[in-house]
């Protein structure tokens, strides 16, 4: 029911800066947590950030806290991802996630966007 769709991804040198987008479509999000989630290869998928649709509130993993911050446009239906001072670790396949309705930052997601790949060079 719930579309997302992830934009913003590229190359990166390391200590630089990107911004991701999660546009999302088709149902209400007011009681929503938005999450980003990244995967390097062969490694698991890992909580990154996540936010409140309502309130705001944000959520952050500690390899990324104090470098990337997460917000929300209601009125554009998008979520963001602010990743400043890149490192090669950083490097993965980032995904959007959203819950039906209340839940917990980390989950568990009820839908996921496609993923854009973000990579940080050395």
């Amino acid at each position: 029911q719930v579309q997302l769709v992830e934009s913003g991804g590229g190359l990166v040198q390391a200590g630089g800066s990107l911004r991701l987008s999660c546009a999302a479509s088709g149902r209400t999000f007011s009681s929503s947590i938005m999450g980003w989630f990244r995967q390097a290869s062969g490694k698991e998928r890992e909580f990154v950030a996540a936010v409140t649709w309502s309130g705001g509130s944000t959520y952050f993993a500690n390899s990324v806290k104090g470098r990337f911050t997460i917000s929300r446009d209601k009125a554009k239906n998008t979520v963001y991802l602010q990743m400043n001072s890149l490192k090669p670790e950083d490097t993965a396949v980032y995904y959007c996630a959203a819950t039906r309705g209340p839940g917990t930052p980390r989950g568990p997601y009820d839908y996921w966007g496609q993923g854009t790949q973000v990579t940080v060079s050395s």
